[in-house]
């Protein structure tokens, strides 16, 4: 396949979704304690230790699976040392991801 051909694919897979559909897991037991602190609370409903805790994230990058507007939520994970709210996140809408990067790699948690 040509390079052209290759962005294409890539192209096409973004728009329907499927390339994210390829996106790594994680266990939930090999989230750091933070993260299980804030799926704790995403399960309960709060509370939220983050003001912009549970605001819409919409997805921009694409690299998560195509939802409706809104669809998406964002919750900070603590980061240890961190004077402010850190790179780490958990995106949820019918599943929810970990970023350790600020958006920039995503994995789909499994309980």
């Amino acid at each position: 396949m040509t390079l052209r051909l290759c962005w294409l694919w890539l192209l096409l897979c973004l728009i329907s979704g499927q390339a994210s559909a390829q996106l790594p897991e994680i266990q939930t037991a090999q989230l750091p304690v933070e993260a299980l602190d804030t799926l704790r609370a995403i399960k309960q409903g709060g509370p939220y230790a983050y003001a912009r805790d549970g605001v819409v994230f919409k997805n921009y990058e694409r690299i998560l699976p195509v939802q409706p507007r809104g669809a998406y939520r964002e919750y900070t994970v603590k980061t240890p040392g961190a004077h402010n709210r850190g790179a780490r996140r958990i995106i949820c809408a019918a599943d929810c991801y970990y970023t350790a990067d600020h958006y920039q790699t995503f994995k789909r948690i499994r309980e």
